[in-house]
Formats: C-alpha cells, structure tokens, sequence
C-alpha cells in the first residue's frame, strides 16, 4: 500500500518500533520471525507500507498484543 492509503494507522510504525525495543529484537530479527524479507519489515516501521492480514496476525502474536494495540486504538 502506499502512504496515502494508510489512513488510520498512523501509529503503526511507532507502536511496531516501541515494541520491537522492548524486546531488544532487530528488524531483520522481526522479518526472519514473520518469515518475510527485512525490507518488508522495515517498510513497515517507516510507514510506508502496511503488513497483511496475516501478517498483522502474526505480529500480534509475536509480541502478544491484540489487534486493536497495533492499530492504536487500544491499550495492550
């Protein structure tokens, strides 16, 4: 997706940053857990570029927060 599609997720890539820190973790670290390219990875925190579903599903997971946390809308 480009920038100007992320309407409402503009806290992503500082949310996806702040959580990688606390867990001391790379960003090429975080794409080889989601098994996807860093480059990827890195789009993500810069907000170029937004994960998929599955994705989005999987960081959830990694980082054991919901959703709605990722997006911004709600406290872990």
């Amino acid at each position: 997706m480009k920038k100007e599609q992320i309407k409402g997720l503009e806290k992503l890539p500082k949310i996806l940053y702040e959580l990688r820190m606390q867990y001391g973790w790379t960003q090429s670290e975080v794409a080889d857990k989601l098994f996807i390219k860093y480059q990827s990875y890195q789009a993500y925190e810069l907000g170029v570029s937004v994960p998929s579903l599955k994705n989005f599903i999987a960081l959830a997971e990694l980082y054991d927060v919901s959703l709605d946390y990722l997006i911004g809308k709600k406290d872990i």
